[in-house]
């Protein structure tokens, strides 16, 4: 195979492609934050038990990106994508007709070892289809595919379960998955794999800025996903009605685009400095809606401004993660799969304790913290989060 890695617009049909497998996939894996209410009284369920559908999704990423994708290193990396397309189509039909909260529990945990190959290759393939100084454009190009998902995925499967019930909301789902299958396939260039770093002096340099990286990467998502996989409760507990759950939910999340195109304008000339802006707008939106929770309006507020600042937080990680060098893409992509849902499972079992044992007031404070967390990482840390732009053209990428 002769690929070589090429500019933006050369690669836009190919980072499309995996923009709306990424919209899919992160739609799969956050449908249920909407449909919480929905599917505990129809399954007879808590809540928080409910919540734990994230729980052990984000688990099975967790434990499995790392050894799935060295297991299926040598594999085409195009047919990876559309297999774990595949098996997110299978998990979705079987939540909407499975009988039992087992079962679908079940059928989440499959789609969760999907998820686990497949950002774990999309992170390192976004990387490959460019030259490594452009890198972070394009997977903030990608990440949009994320944002999309909470922009529009979430908030329309919310609407639809909420208009004709949670399991017609999965069955949408299952078709999307399926379009958005047949697109990959038909405008995703194949690449290859490999391209690990060399193992030079600075190895183990590479591989401790890598650590630092994943670990801001993990306590971010775990402050996050505390409070945002209960989200559709706090905004309930505020006053506001069931039907304009899902409008404000699309509302929220729209704003999330302004933080993604923040990213792709300066990741790679400013990595340090938008980190730090995107933890801070992110811990200060939190922390905002703590302060005005139970009020509609000043809740409301607070989500939008957080919801802003998530919107980069995909992108930063992963292009600070890619730009240390510590491993290859593959790997890389599967470090930061893993300890981004870490921080996912862990913040909807986190939320659940705080929401079942102190209450919904406390669940925003102790989100920010953890956000805060994250931030004094990447503040200690400057090789991992360097401030210069990033190294223009340099080592082997995997695709040159």
């Amino acid at each position: 195979m002769n690929w070589q890695p090429q500019g933006v617009r050369e690669a836009g049909g190919g980072l499309l492609a995996l923009a709306l497998a990424t919209f899919v996939a992160i739609t799969t894996e956050l449908v249920p934050v909407g449909l919480l209410p929905l599917i505990s009284d129809d399954l007879e369920v808590s809540e928080g038990a409910a919540g734990l559908l994230v729980t052990a999704y984000a688990f099975m990423v967790a434990v499995l990106a790392v050894p799935l994708t060295t297991a299926t290193r040598k594999l085409p990396r195009k047919t990876l994508l559309l297999t774990a397309l595949g098996v997110y189509v299978l998990s979705n039909v079987i939540v909407a007709v499975a009988p039992t909260f087992a079962l679908v529990a079940v059928a989440r945990a499959l789609g969760g070892a999907s998820h686990a190959v497949f950002f774990s290759v999309s992170i390192g393939y976004a990387s490959r289809l460019v030259r490594p100084h452009l890198a972070g454009r394009a997977l903030a190009l990608v990440t949009l595919g994320a944002s999309a998902g909470f922009v529009l995925g979430v908030p329309l499967t919310t609407s639809l379960g909420t208009a004709l019930g949670w399991r017609t909301a999965f069955l949408v789902l299952a078709g999307a998955c399926t379009i958005a299958g047949v697109l990959t396939a038909l405008l995703l260039p194949s690449v290859p794999g490999g391209g690990a770093p060399p193992a030079d002096a600075a190895r183990g340099a590479r591989r401790t800025a890598l650590a630092q990286v994943t670990t801001a990467n993990a306590l971010a998502y775990l402050g996050h996903y505390t409070v945002y996989t209960y989200v559709s409760v706090l905004l309930l507990a505020t006053g506001l009605a069931t039907a304009a759950l899902g409008p404000a939910l699309l509302l929220i999340g729209a704003l999330g685009l302004i933080g993604a195109a923040y990213a792709a304008a300066r990741l790679d000339a400013r990595l340090r400095q938008t980190t730090v802006v995107t933890l801070v707008v992110v811990a200060g939106g939190i922390l905002a809606l703590g302060l005005a929770f139970p009020g509609t309006v000043g809740t409301l507020a607070a989500a939008a401004v957080w919801s802003i600042g998530f919107g980069a937080v995909a992108a930063v990680f992963q292009t600070a993660a890619i730009r240390t060098r510590g491993a290859s893409p593959d790997v890389v992509g599967a470090l930061v799969n893993s300890t981004a849902n870490i921080g996912i499972g862990g913040g909807a079992a986190l939320g659940a304790l705080v929401l079942d044992g102190v209450g919904s007031t406390a669940v925003p404070y102790t989100g920010a913290a953890l956000v805060v967390a994250a931030l004094a990482v990447v503040l200690l840390t400057r090789r991992a989060f360097p401030p210069g732009p990033a190294d223009a053209p340099g080592p082997d990428h995997g695709g040159r």
